[in-house]
């Protein structure tokens, strides 16, 4: 009996100890990820608030983390530039245009790629691996572009751009793990591989395709060093481009010969033109998000 009595009390103290470790590592990993989100979050709410202050606040520098004068004057000066609608409409046809190209190109690819009967498969996956940690170089690709006709061109933006092999990858795991029998249902009734592709396979695969069209349309959206080296047109330069050059203008507050009252319009014009570059994508996100854990975990693992 006592032995008894012994083993339940030694069953209950263990019982408390874990709890209390349980408790303890939910607390710290708490206290870790509210960390980390603050390390995030209070960066972009200083970059948010002081857009939207005054020459004086920004004169005096520092951290502004509450609004002490409102204003939008930077906001004012953004959207009086007619260039920066120009921009926008460019970065927006870049975004929509090349994310979608090119994830229905990688698409197809991966979905020749996913067949073990493909004739080269072994061949066409090392050349594709390859790709993924060797380049020729910048100087190569600038001549290639040249040749190709691309240069002060909006399909700058888009041809080079179609084909990423991670993205293949992704896809082509992500095919492997559809059922066999629906292909092969749909080849009895006498359908071809393109009207399977195209009615049974994306449509199949939407999880997938929105996370990878995300993440292409983020790339496409931030990036201006295509614009800056291979397009000379400023009506083809993109949000990115024209927020760079924007930023840039930073130089302007290391110069002793440049009044202060030009130094802080010029910061509160660069907050301003970053809120306005990064708001389209980050409203975007929340609506696509819910597809990236079931996406690419679905195309990462390979059965």
């Amino acid at each position: 009996m006592r032995n008894s009595d012994s083993t339940e009390q030694n069953k209950k103290t263990r019982n408390f100890k874990e709890d209390i470790d349980s408790r303890v590592f939910d607390a710290v990993v708490l206290i870790l990820l509210l960390t980390f989100t603050a390390l995030i979050l209070i960066p972009l709410w200083n970059i948010l608030i002081a857009s939207f202050t005054t020459g004086t606040t920004l004169t005096d520098g520092g951290f502004v983390l509450l609004p002490s004068s409102f204003s939008l004057d930077n906001y004012r000066v953004v959207f009086t530039d007619t260039t920066i609608y120009r921009a926008a409409l460019v970065s927006v046809a870049r975004t929509v245009i090349g994310s979608l190209s090119s994830v229905f190109f990688c698409a197809m690819v991966a979905y020749g790629m996913s067949k073990k009967n493909l004739f080269g498969r072994k061949v066409y996956s090392a050349m594709g691996i390859t790709t993924m940690f060797f380049s020729g170089g910048l100087i190569p690709l600038f001549l290639l572009i040249r040749s190709l006709g691309l240069l002060d061109s909006f399909w700058v933006y888009i041809i080079p751009g179609l084909f990423g092999y991670w993205n293949v990858i992704l896809l082509m795991n992500f095919f492997r793990g559809l059922p066999p029998s629906l292909e092969e249902a749909a080849l009895i009734d006498g359908a071809g591989y393109w009207r399977i592709f195209l009615t049974i396979v994306l449509p199949l695969s939407k999880a997938c395709l929105a996370a990878l069209i995300l993440f292409s349309a983020v790339s496409h959206w931030n990036d201006f060093m295509t614009a800056r080296i291979y397009v000379t047109n400023r009506d083809l330069h993109p949000l990115a481009m024209r927020l760079f050059e924007i930023v840039s203008m930073a130089t302007m507050q290391d110069r002793p010969d440049v009044p202060v009252q030009m130094q802080v319009a010029t910061r509160g014009i660069q907050l301003a033109t970053i809120v306005i570059t990064t708001a389209p994508i980050v409203m975007v996100y929340p609506f696509l998000q819910k597809y990236f854990v079931s996406g690419l975990t679905l195309g990462a693992v390979k059965e």
